[in-house]
């Protein structure tokens, strides 16, 4: 039998109910951490109850899981509550996105300070008081492991006295950054119906991308337009291969993501689904890039035509918040063969030329072309020496243009991405 006291016993129910009680935040508890934590309280309760020689085993069991997901996430009890506070997709942190706290109900208001009062109280909750009732209940010699984690929080929560006092920035946050998955990720991709959030998106840097400079700065002024809510261009990224087209989009992200810019890729067999991710995405308050790589299209593609809708337009108004930025090696993105332009004959269709036109056309119902020429020897080197320097690469430049040319020239041309694949092994070349 455990030799639990009195106030030990109504502590730990006192902590159960305080999870129980949560009118708004519940959800904050439903992911694997959360259900291991619940599921440790209620054992250590049923073990209270019952006192079955099975319960301790059961206590053991449960302890371990909630410690194993713990450290999966390599996070402590705290920072792992005010992360969950902020991603949490609730009545609140919808409805705050859209409105100011005046707006809504006071009785939202109130359970929300409630709410954010519990939460820190349990995100008091010292693990190693945890572990205490654990060993006491299953009688071990000694206390269990208690999680311990050395990353502190360091959000705003973190630094209030009494969490219910951020409220205000706490709305703040939700109108910039959103909820959910649009909180947890930055970087998107549809597949098979769903919106699937990327763990790791390529961590490009804008700096490292030079010799094309007055399309990144199109593309810069006219992404800053649309992160400040005037209305933007769709745009077309159209040139050589290796020139860092896509590159300049994927870096978009790491440079505004805290202005709540939010980039999804769409790949060319997923563009069917245009106008639904449109629909999806049309009433979250974040900015959304629709990123489509090496765009090109054959004839009646369905993918042309959905995109063409939403470049064009329809019944349905645009959605403000979101815009296409496509890469493609083809000026003219639609295929066209010289069967397309032979000679008329019985059957055929009797305006042939205007469908050519509508294909060739195609590319200037986006806002924004940006062309991005094959690099030439000038900007190769240039390309060459800026990613050196980056990488602190101690040769002259006579030695680097001179091996960089020679490099170009048994490889892939001069271009941008050659230029990196150079410096890339030449950096493991210097270090053995």
């Amino acid at each position: 039998m455990s030799n639990f006291t009195d106030s030990e016993i109504l502590s730990s129910r006192a902590i159960n109910l305080k999870v129980a009680s949560l009118l708004l935040y519940q959800s904050v508890f439903h992911d694997e951490v959360g259900q291991a934590f619940v599921n440790l309280l209620q054992t250590l309760n049923n073990h209270y109850i019952q006192k079955s020689t099975s319960t301790p085993i059961l206590c053991l069991e449960a302890y371990g899981k909630w410690f194993r997901t713990l450290a999966a996430r390599n996070q402590s009890w705290q920072d792992y509550l005010e992360s969950q506070i902020l991603e949490d997709d609730n009545p609140f942190s919808r409805e705050v996105q859209k409105v100011s706290l005046e707006d809504l109900p006071p009785s939202t208001i109130t359970a929300v300070k409630q709410d954010l009062q519990v939460l820190q109280s349990l995100s008091n909750l010292n693990p190693q008081q945890l572990s205490y009732w654990v060993q006491t209940a299953c009688q071990l010699p000694v206390n269990p492991v208690a999680w311990f984690c050395s990353t502190e929080p360091k959000t705003f929560l973190h630094q209030q006295d009494n969490w219910a006092d951020a409220l205000e920035e706490l709305a703040n946050y939700y109108k910039q950054q959103g909820v959910g998955i649009f909180a947890a990720y930055g970087a998107f991709r549809w597949h098979s119906g769903n919106l699937l959030g990327i763990e790791h998106p390529d961590p490009v840097n804008l700096s490292s991308i030079v010799g094309y400079d007055a399309q990144k700065e199109a593309l810069l002024k006219n992404t800053q337009f649309f992160l400040a809510g005037y209305p933007a261009l769709h745009v077309l990224l159209y040139g050589s291969r290796g020139s860092g087209k896509s590159s300049l989009v994927k870096g978009l992200l790491p440079k505004y993501r805290d202005k709540g810019l939010r980039l999804i890729e769409v790949t060319k067999s997923e563009l069917q689904y245009l106008p639904t991710i449109m629909e999806k995405l049309r009433h979250v308050p974040q900015k959304f890039i629709i990123f489509v790589d090496d765009l090109s299209f054959e004839e009646d593609d369905d993918a042309f035509k959905a995109l063409k809708v939403v470049l064009e337009g329809s019944v349905t108004a645009r959605a403000e918040n979101v815009v296409v930025y496509a890469t493609s090696n083809r000026r003219h993105l639609v295929r066209e063969f010289f069967a397309d332009r032979r000679s008329p004959a019985a059957g055929d269709e009797v305006h042939t030329w205007d469908t050519v036109q509508e294909k060739l056309s195609f590319s200037d119902r986006f806002g924004l072309t940006l062309t991005f020429e094959p690099a030439n020897q000038d900007t190769y080197l240039k390309i060459v020496r800026h990613l050196a320097e980056q990488a602190k690469i101690a040769l002259t430049n006579q030695e680097l243009e001179q091996r960089a040319k020679q490099w170009a020239t048994k490889h892939n041309g001069r271009s941008g991405r050659t230029a990196r694949q150079f410096i890339d092994e030449l950096q493991g070349e210097l270090s053995l």
